[in-house]
C-alpha cells in the first residue's frame, strides 16, 4: 500500500508545483517517510516515473476490461468517462509532463497505439470508431487541464451523442 502512497505523493506534487519540483527528497517529504523509504521502492526518480506509467496503463486497462459494452470502442468511451468522472485523468496530464525521456514514456506509447488499433477492424463504422476515440483523447486533454469545463449533463450528452455515432446506419 506504501508504494501507491508514493505515488499518488508523486503526482499531487506533479500537479501542485510542475515537473521541475519531481525530485526523491520532494516526493518523500510530500508522502511524510524519510527519503530512505521512497529509496526502497523506487530507487531512482526514473523508477519512479516508470511506476507511474505503468500504473496509469494498468488502471485503464482495468476500466476498459468493467465496461459491459459490446464493442471495443464503447469500452473505450465508457471508460474514458469513469476516468474523467472519478477526476483519475490528470494521471495522463502528470506522466506526459514528467518524463522528457521517450525510453520512460515508449510503454505509454505502445498502450496509446494500442488503445487505437485494437479491434478497430471488427467494428461497424471504423472511421467513426476512429473519431469517437479521438474525442475521447481530446476529452481526457481537456478534462485534464479543465476538470470543472463538462458538467455531468454535458458528459451524458457527450456520450450519448458519441455512441449514436458509433451505431451502424440503418439499411435503405
Amino acid at each position: 500500500m506504501r508504494r501507491e502512497e508514493l505515488l499518488d505523493a508523486a503526482e499531487d506534487l506533479l500537479c501542485d508545483q510542475g515537473s521541475a519540483a519531481l525530485t526523491l527528497a520532494a516526493v518523500a517529504d510530500r508522502a511524510g517517510v524519510s527519503k530512505g523509504g521512497l529509496l526502497y521502492h523506487f530507487s531512482t526518480k526514473e523508477a519512479l516515473i516508470k511506476a507511474m506509467v505503468e500504473r496509469l496503463i494498468d488502471e485503464f486497462d482495468e476500466l476498459m476490461a468493467a465496461q459491459p459494452d459490446d464493442t471495443y470502442t464503447e469500452r473505450y468511451l465508457g471508460a474514458t468517462l469513469a476516468a474523467v468522472r472519478s477526476s483519475k485523468l490528470r494521471r495522463w496530464a502528470v506522466v506526459t509532463g514528467a518524463s522528457g525521456n521517450l525510453f520512460l514514456l515508449a510503454p505509454l506509447r505502445e498502450a496509446m497505439a494500442r488503445w487505437h488499433r485494437e479491434g478497430l477492424s471488427e467494428e461497424p463504422d471504423q472511421v467513426a470508431s476512429q473519431i469517437v476515440r479521438l474525442a475521447c483523447e481530446g476529452l481526457w486533454d481537456v478534462a485534464s487541464h479543465d476538470p470543472d469545463l463538462n458538467s455531468e449533463d454535458d458528459l451524458r450528452a457527450l456520450e450519448a451523442r458519441m455512441r449514436a455515432l458509433l451505431k451502424p446506419a440503418a439499411a435503405s
